[in-house]
Parts: C-alpha cells; sequence; structure tokens
C-alpha cells in the first residue's frame, strides 16, 4: 500500500487543499496544522502557477496572491521540508504539467521524494500523456493521481485500471469553486471505477458544505475541499488557521457520519501494488 492510500485506511477521508504561500508560507503552515489537528486525512498543497486552466476565480485568486507575495518552487519545497518535521499525514502537490517541466522533472519528482511528498496532481496533464511523468514517479515512489471526469466517459475503466495512490473523480464540468448542488451522475462513475480500481476514489470540484461532503462520501471514499478553505484564508489572512480547523472539523465530523457498507466499502486497500524502490538521486 502506498503511503497516499493510508489516507482512507480509517473510513471516508477529508481532504484539504491549501495553497502554498497564500497570504504567505507561515500562515499556510499553521492552517495545514489546522486542518490536521481537526480531522484531514490527506493535504493537497497547491504549487501556484501564472496560468491554472482547471480553478475558479477564488483559486486563481490565490495564486496570483502567492505568485506577487514572491512564491517560488524552491521556497516552497524547502517549506514542505520544514513542515514535515509537524505533519505526518499523507501530503501532496497540485500544480500543472509546465511547472514540473520547466523545473526539470526529474529534479522536481526526485525532490519530492526527499522532502516527503507522496503525491503529484497534475489537472492539465492528458491521460494520453501521463508517460511524460509516470516513469519517473514510479522511479521515485510518488503517485501520480489520475483525475477521471463526467467526460471521461469510455475512458473511466482504462485510467481506473492504472490508477495509483487515489482517484480524484471531478463532480461536474468546469472549473473549481464551490457549487449550490452538483447534480452529475457520479454513482455511476464510481461504480466503474470501483470495478476496475485497486485504489480508493474521493470526489472533489464544488464541495464546500458538510452536507455536500456527505453526500460525495456516501457513494465514494471522500471528499476534497478547496475553494471554501481558499476563502476563509483570503478573508481572514494570517487569523485564517482559526477558521480553517473549524471547518474542516465540521466537515470531517459529516463524513464520520457516513456508514461502511459492502456497497459504498473502500476499493481493496489491502492489496500491495509494486513499487520500484526509490532511488533518488543527490543533486549538485
Amino acid at each position: 500500500m502506498s503511503n497516499t492510500q493510508k489516507a482512507f485506511e480509517n473510513g471516508k477521508a477529508f481532504i484539504a487543499f491549501i495553497t502554498c504561500g497564500d497570504p504567505d508560507l507561515e500562515t499556510t503552515a499553521k492552517a495545514v496544522c489546522a486542518a490536521v489537528k481537526n480531522g484531514a486525512d490527506l493535504i493537497e498543497l497547491g504549487i501556484p502557477f501564472s496560468d491554472p486552466t482547471a480553478e475558479g476565480p477564488v483559486i486563481q485568486g490565490a495564486n496570483l496572491r502567492a505568485l506577487t507575495g514572491g512564491i517560488t518552487t524552491d521556497k516552497i519545497f524547502a517549506f514542505v521540508k520544514e513542515l514535515r518535521r509537524d505533519v505526518k499525514i499523507p501530503m501532496v502537490f497540485m500544480t500543472y504539467a509546465n511547472v514540473v517541466f520547466s523545473y526539470g522533472a526529474e529534479k522536481f519528482i526526485s525532490t519530492c521524494c526527499d522532502i516527503g511528498i507522496d503525491g503529484l496532481i497534475l489537472p492539465d496533464l492528458p491521460y494520453e500523456e501521463k508517460e511524460e511523468f509516470q516513469p519517473l514517479c514510479r522511479q521515485y515512489g510518488v503517485n501520480l493521481i489520475s483525475l477521471i471526469a463526467p467526460t471521461s466517459e469510455n475512458r473511466i475503466a482504462m485510467i481506473a485500471k492504472e490508477a495509483e495512490g487515489f482517484i480524484y473523480i471531478v463532480s461536474s464540468l468546469g472549473v473549481t469553486g464551490t457549487r449550490s448542488e452538483i447534480n452529475t451522475d457520479l454513482a455511476s462513475i464510481v461504480k466503474v471505477v470501483r470495478e476496475n480500481a485497486d485504489v480508493p476514489c474521493a470526489i472533489g470540484f464544488g464541495i464546500s458544505t458538510p452536507e455536500q461532503a456527505k453526500k460525495m462520501a456516501d457513494i465514494s471514499d471522500g471528499a476534497i475541499v478547496g475553494s471554501a478553505i481558499i476563502k476563509l484564508l483570503e478573508k481572514y489572512g494570517k487569523d485564517s488557521p482559526k477558521y480553517v480547523g473549524e471547518y474542516v472539523k465540521s466537515m470531517k465530523d459529516a463524513l464520520t457520519l457516513v456508514s461502511t457498507s459492502p456497497s459504498v466499502a473502500p476499493a481493496n486497500l489491502q492489496k500491495p501494488i509494486p513499487r520500484p524502490k526509490p532511488q533518488p538521486k543527490p543533486h549538485p
């Protein structure tokens, strides 16, 4: 079992997304720790990018604030290395393929291994082009997380069969952001995923309330929330960690109410996925 999958060992997982450097890295660290203390099972750390095509205005704003504040990939790597002293739950990066390419794919992915990042989510990476990164991710023991969207249709089974870590199911078309309701037939997507995957699946995009989180966890293995947390960071700034903690607790409490029955049991978490032993290379 990969470290990423361990987020799903104790029932339905709550996954919190936080943009690094919004409003600053000190606040990011406190917000992450508040989320962990209040029940988050996995942390998605966003590496800001100037053209985040999958993001709505809330997370775009967070990217802009972080970049304006001077955030860089190297600063984030150093930050995560320090953060890992206190945070023991799985953490993954969410960013864009160009960020990895421009940094140097092997240098980026090997550094993820060195600092304790367990997975990588690249929402703009087409399934057909994942081989650009997959071999390096496997070499360094970093899960390349697959995304499945309502438009994936006949490719859902194919993507699910090859998925590692967990599967990120996109709840609805469009960009990230809170939604008053989610009408996609997610149960049908999850059914195909479960029939083909050996890893858990969590649903993200548009989830903001405990009721929505519970509804999504009823049919999947967890819920992913980003924009609602970023709104708290934008509103309260350096004082936001307290509010982030309270919010995460309310969401996690909703997930603990979800009963696990055979029909919604997590994907096979006991079946180990063979991984080559990471072989990080020293950097000059």
